[in-house]
């Protein structure tokens, strides 16, 4: 039987868009398999805007949909909203409007979008190419803001609706940081007076939402992948990365929730869900979201817990846990672990954290982030956990085996903070960095260094073969002048193997290594043993003719 409430093509196009704003690709897919499989089993509109259904799960749930106000929509299952028995519901509404089910099952893919707003148009004329007038733009402007005088009311998915329209508005299609700019100034145009919290919420939000129009969606499993993004769109992308790291850089404004602000907590909630639902469903290539995710953690939610033992942690570990079920093959594992360790670590269960650290890097070598990584130092380090900093350090330090030498100067200058306030933690500095070999080399020498420990720095260098003249003279003079008898193997060792290459530039870096061990003995007052060790050196090799002249030329020999 069909409705007696008919969609126009205007319609339509809306209902596809508000599906792929309020839904992700897995849960069409298995609302899909849900309406292919006549689990809609009761099908009613009370009103040219209302569906009420009742869907067969593993229990009957009643949905309750708004057409025009997708964010007022419920169903009584688990999670409550956006969730696979909505769309069976409203893929029964497109089958009996006899409409294209496959243009909601496809509803993220734009290219089926516009060739199913092409090919589904009935009775309405073509719609207009020319630019909106004047009148009409300043009518949409005065429509928004007037939305927008409410948006403190207002749920996320709402706050994301109202941008959207603002986007409209510019009449752009090249997603570059003129794109972003323009979004965001048409998005802030519309922003009313706010509490200080609130504002924050807001930019945060448009910063968001605008990155989701240049960030390629996850694809589905055995779907081809859409992840590349072009050269000024990937640009436009990192600014808002930054933008939203700046974001979080102030501390949110907090207003007593049974005060001025009654909305506030919930705005942060729904926040916390829209993150945790954008991570979990992040492309392999990109961070975005995740990044996000634990920066809002960090900065905003955890700085508003008393302690480590509030219910909050072990509330999002169980969402995270319910997100392997419910999302399946399309989770994006990686972000999902990480963000497990998050929560361990801030109830102070560091060993967990750690160990699922471990896990993430086996099971994903390369290609966690040193930021996300430092990130957890970070935190330690601001909250002046010492003990749990030195332990930090002790396991994170191995994970970065993939990253820069700058991010490991940040490492390295955690452990000095941490000597500072625990000297005793010395030895354990040093054996995690023995561990962190070969990889933390550099990091490794200048820490003997700056620590005087000479032997150990010389000892490095003959295990690896390093050539003396490759340092600065700046960097032994200070072995030189404390411990200069270490040096003496260095030197030496290098001297026959630079004779054993044969060749002239050899013999002359040779010479130069010579002259000086000259100087070392004289400086040592052991004249007679370097006298003793050249006299042996040049009759061994007197055959050499070219390194003889080079050991003339050096005034070595006369």
């Amino acid at each position: 039987m069909k409705p007696t409430y008919l969609m126009d093509d205007i319609q339509w196009q809306q209902l596809i868009q508000n599906v792929a704003d309020h839904f992700n690709d897995v849960t069409i897919k298995r609302g899909f398999q849900y309406f292919k499989q006549g689990k809609v089993k009761e099908f009613t509109m009370p009103d040219a805007d209302h569906i009420a259904a009742v869907i067969d799960g593993s229990e009957l749930y009643e949905v309750d949909l708004h057409l025009s106000a997708f964010a007022a929509s419920r169903c009584t299952c688990p999670v409550h909203k956006n969730c696979k028995h909505m769309i069976a519901a409203l893929l029964k509404y497109a089958n009996m409007q006899e409409r294209s089910v496959h243009a909601l099952v496809n509803a993220h893919s734009t290219g089926f979008t516009r060739l199913a707003a092409k090919s589904d148009v009935r009775t309405t004329a073509p719609a207009s190419r020319s630019t909106p007038s004047p009148d009409r733009k300043q009518a949409a402007r005065n429509a928004l803001s007037k939305t927008a005088s409410r948006i403190a009311d207002m749920p996320i998915s709402e706050w994301h609706d109202l941008f959207d329209q603002c986007i409209t508005l510019i009449h752009m299609n090249t997603q570059n940081s003129q794109y972003a700019q323009s979004a965001l100034a048409s998005i802030y145009a519309m922003k009313p007076p706010l509490s200080p919290g609130m504002e924050q919420l807001y930019e945060l939000h448009a910063h968001l939402r605008v990155l989701e129009k240049l960030v390629p969606q996850s694809p589905m499993p055995g779907y081809p992948t859409h992840s590349y993004m072009g050269y000024y769109t990937q640009i436009a992308a990192d600014e808002l990365k930054e933008a939203i790291e700046r974001d979080f850089e102030s501390q949110l404004v907090l207003t007593p929730a049974l005060t001025n602000e009654p909305m506030q907590e919930a705005r942060m909630a729904e926040t916390l869900a829209y993150l945790r639902r954008k991570m979990l469903a992040e492309s392999r290539n990109g961070t975005y979201f995740s990044d996000a995710y634990y920066r809002f953690w960090l900065n905003w939610m955890r700085p508003k817990q008393k302690d480590s033992t509030s219910s909050i942690y072990a509330e999002e570990l169980q969402h995270l846990r319910a997100a392997e079920d419910e999302l399946g093959t399309a989770l994006a594992r990686l972000p999902w672990m990480l963000a497990q360790s998050w929560m361990y670590f801030y109830q102070s269960q560091d060993d967990q954290a750690w160990s699922l650290l471990e896990k993430a890097e086996k099971a994903f070598p390369l290609k966690i982030s040193s930021s996300q990584l430092l990130l957890f130092l970070h935190a330690l380090r601001e909250a002046e956990e010492w003990s749990r900093l030195k332990d930090g350090l002790r396991h994170i330090g191995p994970l970065l085996h993939s990253h820069r030498d700058d991010h490991l100067h940040d490492y390295m200058n955690d452990w000095d903070t941490v000597l500072q306030h625990l000297p005793e933690a010395e030895q354990e500095m040093w054996d995690t960095l023995v561990g962190m070999l070969p990889f933390a080399g550099g990091m490794y020498e200048e820490a003997l260094l700056a620590h005087d420990k000479w032997r150990q720095w010389i000892d490095y260098q003959l295990s690896i073969r390093s050539e003396p003249l490759s340092f600065r003279v700046s960097v032994l003079q200070p072995i030189e002048k404390n411990a200069p008898e270490l040096l003496l193997p260095f030197y030496h060792q290098a001297v026959e193997r630079y004779v054993l290459e044969k060749n002239r530039s050899s013999y002359k870096a040779a010479v130069k290594l010579l002259k000086r061990l000259f100087k070392l003995y004289k400086k040592m007052k052991q004249e007679p043993r370097w006298e003793l060790f050249f006299a042996t050196f040049t009759s061994r090799h007197s055959r050499l003719r070219a390194l003889q002249e080079e050991l003339r030329k050096g005034k070595l020999l006369s």
